[in-house]
């Protein structure tokens, strides 16, 4: 979705209702709501209708923040604030260290962990309970230390009983976490959208939440607590609606049901405890929950939009198709990845340059300034010796290499068939076997060795058999045109 932003350069005081989930009766809580960011879709930057114009006063959607704050606040401090913050917030779920920094570098506000891509990447076997506490934790202190921004952890079922509930808030807590999603399954759990899930009974399911709460209570903590049920595929859309009302009347602080089945359904979910944020996941790809854009979850009334899959299925995808491109003989087209300064700016290489400076020791320091004394002594005395002899100090010895290049004449001064031939240009295109452009670059004809060092498949084959061919040839001759070990289409051309 292309947005536009705007902005309100004052501060505005507003009064927002929050639900007491112990009574039911509404509280009035002042906020303070800094330079909120007013993002909307370019259709609706366009229309000037009237209606558009409520649409615009009413419509908040906050995917971005200036990371001010965060820093002076604890992260489940900064997370309520962004829940108590107008508008829907979008939250990517990340599943590594890097996954992080790049949803942070995006300019999101938060993000989630999620279950499914931490056990796909740390253990390469899928959700089906088989990741443990200790690993979910492990994997969660490496993500909370490389960002700055809020992050959900995806706490499964709390791995055990009430009491195991209790450690794993714990466990959360200290590995640095904003909030904690828990489900209602039985052990082993399952994916949200696949087959074969199973709930636990009412009464189980409430107080391992209650458990949570306790545990938050006696730690100090104010970690966010999202309640998950799981209900609505393993029982029914009816008990998933009645196990949120008690859900959050045990102490939840945002509700969420996982796989409802069409938009009526997350609107009636949504009337359940008005105040009370809601949670929707859009399982990117095919999953049971309808994907709505976030300005229509808004308006059913939802706070927080998770999208589980799009960063770890992208990068499974990429990384597919450079292996594609490794196995024919060449490397990804320079267009599908970061230069390597890209990726040394992304992992924080120059930020710990600068930084390392700060710490060289003086003797260090001395030692260097020794060292280049020293040099420049000896050169000194090198030249002095060079002039007191008479002569002049011996040329460094140069060595130039040079690719393959026709000259415009032979070697005896006449015109060559090649007559020219750096003028003209070699074009190589690579079509995949899916049918998508893998490569087109243009290169120079009197770069051979270029040519087989960006398509090392061309590297049994003469060239310059092919230009001694075509060399009064007209732009646009075919050289060659084949498919290699993986079937891929290359083809090139003269120009």
């Amino acid at each position: 979705m292309k947005a536009s932003v705007a902005s309100r350069d004052n501060w505005s005081i507003s009064f927002f209702p929050i639900l007491n989930s112990q009574t039911g009766s509404p509280l009035q809580r002042l906020v303070s709501l800094p330079n909120v960011p007013v993002l909307l879709p370019s259709s609706i930057k366009n229309n000037t209708s009237i209606s558009t114009a409520r649409r615009i006063r009413k419509t908040f959607l906050s995917c971005s923040g200036d990371g001010n704050t965060i820093g002076r606040e604890s992260p489940a401090k900064a997370l309520r604030g962004i829940l108590g913050s107008p508008g829907i917030h979008l939250g990517p779920a990340c599943f590594d260290a890097l996954s992080a920094k790049l949803v942070e570098r995006a300019g999101f506000d938060f993000c989630f962990t999620t279950g499914f891509g931490i056990s796909a990447a740390r253990l390469g076997l899928p959700d089906t309970g088989l990741i443990s506490y200790g690993e979910m934790v492990d994997q969660g202190k490496q993500i909370t230390q490389a960002v700055s921004i809020p992050i959900i952890g995806d706490g499964d079922n709390g791995y055990g009983n009430a009491m195991n509930v209790k450690r794993t808030v714990n466990g959360y807590i200290g590995a640095g976490f904003a909030g904690i999603i828990l489900e209602d399954q039985v052990s082993p759990k399952a994916c949200g959208h696949t087959q074969g899930r199973k709930v636990l009974s009412r009464e189980e399911a409430v107080m391992k939440l209650k458990a949570a709460v306790d545990a938050r209570k006696e730690s100090g903590s104010d970690i966010v607590i999202v309640a998950r049920t799981d209900s609505r595929q393993a029982v029914s859309f009816e008990e998933s609606i009645w196990r949120s009302r008690a859900l959050a009347d045990a102490g939840a602080d945002v509700l969420f049901i996982d796989a409802l089945a069409s938009k009526q359904e997350m609107k009636a979910f949504c009337e359940v405890y008005p105040l009370v944020p809601k949670m929707a996941n859009m399982l990117e790809g095919g999953g049971k929950t309808p994907i709505l854009n976030p300005i229509d979850l808004e308006d059913l009334g939802y706070k927080l939009v998770a999208y589980p899959l799009s960063l770890l299925g992208v990068s499974i995808r990429a990384m597919q198709d450079a292996l594609t491109a490794i196995r024919g003989g060449r490397i990804p087209p320079p267009g599908s990845m970061p230069s390597f300064e890209e990726i040394k700016e992304i992992l924080g290489f120059n930020t710990y340059y600068e930084e390392e400076r700060r710490y060289v020791s003086s003797t260090r320091q001395l030692s260097s300034q020794r060292a280049a004394s020293n040099a420049y002594r000896i050169e000194q005395e090198a030249q002095e010796n060079v002039e007191q002899i008479g002569q002049s100090p011996q040329d460094p010895v140069v060595e130039v290499i040079t690719p393959e290049v026709y000259n415009n004449f032979g070697a005896d001064g006449s015109r060559s068939p090649f007559s020219g031939i750096w003028s003209r240009t070699l074009r190589v295109k690579i079509t995949g076997r899916d049918g998508f452009e893998r490569l087109d670059v243009r290169i120079p004809a009197g770069f051979l060795d270029g040519l087989t060092n960006i398509v090392p498949a061309l590297g049994g084959v003469n060239i310059k058999s092919l230009l001694d061919d075509a060399a009064s040839e007209v732009g646009g001759k075919l050289l060659l045109d084949f498919n290699d070990t993986v079937g891929d289409r290359i083809q090139v051309f003269l120009e």
